[in-house]
């Protein structure tokens, strides 16, 4: 059983339908019972940061989550829960969850694209993914392949080795970050089309152990 962890962040339905969709069994769940006893977990999550890190801690799942993580558990982090993963954050200048060293930053006004055109804040639209690094969640996706972004902070590992892909908003910034077992992409797969499924399938299939498998 695959937990998707409600902290009370939203966006949990449009996960819980993507997966039903590709024929694997997954509860929404804030029980820590379950979370620890499931084969997998994804870590999805919209709002903001200092809310939903006081939210984590009051149900005590930032403590499991960090359990599951040193257990070599596979665990997908999605928008949000692609930032509450690392340190701390530039919103609400909140402590995180530390599991991968760095910082969660605002994009910067102003900020223009390849045509000289004002980019807007929040970022909210389709994207590239442009890989750094493989990984089996990215298996047999294309360089074409466009994901959905709606965010206005974006995630900044402490270390290169972290950072498995880039996006482009005016600047190029970190979309997907991983260590070890944890995997987590600032767009949103469940809402990208065949590519996000994609993903979402390749997520469900990880052993957690190997991820930097031939893509």
């Amino acid at each position: 059983m695959i937990a998707i962890v409600d902290y009370r962040a939203g966006n949990l339905a449009s996960v819980e339908r993507a997966l039903r969709h590709l024929g694997y069994e997954c509860r929404v769940t804030s029980d820590p019972y379950e979370i620890t006893y499931s084969e997998r977990i994804i870590f999805p999550g919209v709002g903001a940061a200092g809310k939903a890190v006081n939210d984590l801690k009051e149900l005590g799942l930032d403590r499991v989550l960090k359990e599951q993580f040193e257990s070599g558990k596979p665990i997908l982090g999605i928008c949000l829960g692609a930032q509450i993963i690392l340190e701390r954050s530039e919103e609400n200048e909140s402590a995180c969850l530390g599991l991968i060293p760095g910082e969660v930053k605002r994009f910067r006004q102003p900020l223009y694209g390849p045509d000289a055109e004002r980019c807007k804040i929040p970022h909210m639209g389709w994207n590239l993914l442009k890989l750094a690094r493989p990984h089996h969640v990215f298996k047999n996706l294309s360089p074409e392949d466009e994901f959905y972004f709606v965010h206005s902070y974006y995630p900044v590992p402490e270390k290169a080795q972290h950072i498995f892909g880039f996006s482009d908003h005016g600047i190029s910034f970190p979309a997907a970050i991983g260590s070890n077992n944890l995997i987590a992409v600032q767009f949103h797969p469940e809402k990208s089309g065949r590519p996000g499924l994609r993903l979402l399938d390749n997520f469900c299939t990880w052993d957690g152990r190997l991820p930097f498998s031939e893509i």
